[in-house]
């Protein structure tokens, strides 16, 4: 019997990559003022020690492109961010394009800002910043150095621990589990492993907050990221790249708990995401129907073949010009806080200073946004917060990639971006955003555009 070739490929990239991790857990006593209903401003101790992990990728030729994971929570400004991130741009000799800092976005982690000296441990941030500068300078150049050829290959896991948290109860709208609306499950990972078979990496990329640790007592932690992260690397043997996807929207359903609470949603996460990567076919290969067997029924059998897959590494680095809201004036402000907890207000007021500088030029805010593609593989990177409608919305559009969307990375991530029928509620997210409705809708035409140039 004559068949004509069938083949199924797994979505998948070549080159050279390595990958590095290094300890970033602050000092004790640092300001870790996450949360206004917190009646501290140091956390009491660790939960579970920081890092940051580093990926090196080249297509075999200069520039080396760095994606570096740390368990942090948000930059406060844009200066500090840049004061960071331009020192690990410099001694590594890389251009802005190369490099995607990203943040798990913990709620957890040391404040990022030095711009509040009257809380305790503002003092010891400055210090942090030349740590977190080191260490990540230390951790990319290792992983460069330890570069080998490579395959990396993607899949898509499922995982219902994310929901949507905007609740109506009580005529108020709460930041909470809501049990009547749907919320994205796609958990999308990838495996990259040295040519002589050796696993290198591991990457996870999930839109669900980090908010399971509470805030009594503060402390210092990952949040779920550390204990998914443990289960994915003792079952695999190599270092995993936990990316936040954009999770505006979503948490886990119970959150604002303790430490066995964080641990056990890290590891139902972890779980979800060993499934997708246990079910990816071997590196470097594909699926072609090899032969028909007659049996009770007639059988076609399916057999791995080599495949060389792409080694394209490109990157766009662009910015969507967005519609800023007005700004508030300090009355405003002073009006919708009125009636909360005091010490809630004033860490609500902090925050809103410093939303607008070095984002938002008179009526515009310039919003910052790097596509990479490695192969079959395109990486959408953004400072802020947007709703889980973006990651859906560019998957649907390029069904043929694997589409990682990252929140918290290169700025200071502060700027939720919902869906335009959510402007219509007086949610949070809402009235923290410094944009109009449509922004978010914006950024996902740009980023498409992007992707579709890249792919040419």
């Amino acid at each position: 019997m004559i068949m004509e070739p069938l083949i199924w490929s797994p979505l998948a990239a070549a080159g050279r990559v390595g990958v590095a991790v290094r300890d970033i857990t602050p000092p004790a006593g640092i300001l870790a003022r996450n949360w206004g209903a917190a009646d501290t401003d140091v956390a009491a101790g660790v939960h579970r020690p920081l890092r940051a992990t580093a990926l090196a990728i080249t297509d075999g030729a200069e520039p080396v492109r760095y994606l570096v994971s740390t368990d942090l929570g948000w930059w406060r400004n844009a200066a500090e961010e840049w004061a960071v991130r331009s020192r690990v741009l410099d001694a590594l000799g890389a251009e802005p394009e190369d490099l995607l800092l990203h943040l798990v976005h913990t709620h957890s982690g040391p404040t990022l800002t030095a711009t509040s000296p009257e809380l305790e441990g503002a003092d010891l941030v400055p210090a942090y910043f030349d740590l977190l500068a080191e260490k990540i300078t230390e951790a990319c150049r290792e992983a460069a150095a330890t570069a080998v050829e490579a395959t990396a290959t993607f899949g898509t896991a499922r995982c219902d621990v994310a929901v949507d948290r905007a609740l109506v109860a009580g005529g108020r709208d709460l930041v909470a589990f809501n049990p009547g609306a749907p919320a994205d499950d796609t958990l999308l990972v990838g495996r990259i492993t040295a040519r002589d078979g050796r696993p290198l990496a591991t990457m996870i990329n999930y839109a669900c907050h980090p908010t399971t640790l509470g805030w009594q007592p503060p402390l210092i932690s990952p949040d779920w990221i550390g204990a998914a992260r443990d289960e994915v690397e003792q079952a695999i043997g190599a270092p995993c790249l936990v990316l936040q996807g954009a999770s505006g929207e979503l948490s886990p359903r119970e959150q604002y708990g303790d430490g066995e609470l964080t641990d056990r949603v890290g590891r139902a996460i972890g779980y979800a995401a060993l499934s997708g990567l246990t079910a990816l076919p071997p590196p470097g290969s594909r699926l072609g129907l090899a032969d028909v067997v007659e049996s009770g029924t007639t059988l076609g059998i399916w057999r791995p073949q080599p495949v060389e897959p792409s080694r394209t590494l490109r990157t766009i680095r662009t910015v969507a010009e967005l519609d800023a809201r007005p700004e508030p004036t300090p009355e405003e402000l002073a009006r919708r806080h009125a009636g909360i907890n005091p010490t809630a207000a004033a860490e609500r007021l902090r925050r809103a200073g410093q939303l607008r500088a070095g984002y938002i030029d008179g009526d515009t805010a310039a919003h910052p946004l790097w596509v990479w593609r490695w192969g079959d593989a395109i990486v959408v990177a953004q400072a802020g917060e947007p709703y889980s409608w973006l990651q859906q919305e560019l998957r649907r559009r390029h069904p043929d990639l694997a589409i990682f969307v990252l929140n918290c990375t290169n700025g200071p991530g502060f700027v939720y971006l919902p869906p335009v029928d959510v402007y219509r509620r007086d949610v949070y997210q809402v009235w923290q955003s410094e944009v109009v409705a449509g922004s978010l809708e914006r950024v996902a035409d740009l980023a498409s555009v992007s992707i579709l140039d890249l792919c040419r």
